[in-house]
């Protein structure tokens, strides 16, 4: 049986749509991700963040290894209907991998002929200890 706020969903030509999650009361950026019918589906469902993996190409639970879950508190689609906004609250604090807040953890500092990356976010938690399971 199809769906129809599913089908309302530009999906690209892989069946994905690019999903941010943002921290309900900072509005901070967590991270990006990718999501196809299925995941969306599965986060209405039970209320947490599903995304679908392109590196493991199956569903991924956010936080099914690390235990940092993202509980989902509102599901937005911008004007082309071609990105998803999740509005989250990260379990621990922590939504990247590399045991930080945020995956947007590095700030371009200067000019085009002196810039560079600058880590401008602590890790929280070393990641052996998230995933050393």
């Amino acid at each position: 049986m199809t769906q129809n706020w599913l089908d309302k969903v530009s999906w690209d030509a892989q069946g994905l749509v690019p999903v941010i999650a943002q921290e309900v009361g900072s509005n901070d950026v967590l991270m990006f991700a990718w999501m196809n019918r299925e995941a969306l589906a599965r986060t209405v469902q039970i209320g947490e963040a599903v995304y679908y993996s392109r590196s493991r190409k199956r569903l991924w639970h956010k936080g099914e290894e690390s235990g940092h879950v993202q509980k989902v508190h509102e599901i937005r689609l911008d004007c082309d209907e071609d990105v998803v906004l999740l509005k989250v609250t990260q379990n621990d604090g922590i939504a990247c991998h590399t045991g930080r807040h945020s995956c947007f953890f590095q700030k371009f500092e200067g000019n085009a002929e002196t810039g560079q990356w600058t880590t401008v976010e602590p890790v929280l938690k070393d990641p052996s200890k998230i995933y050393d399971k």
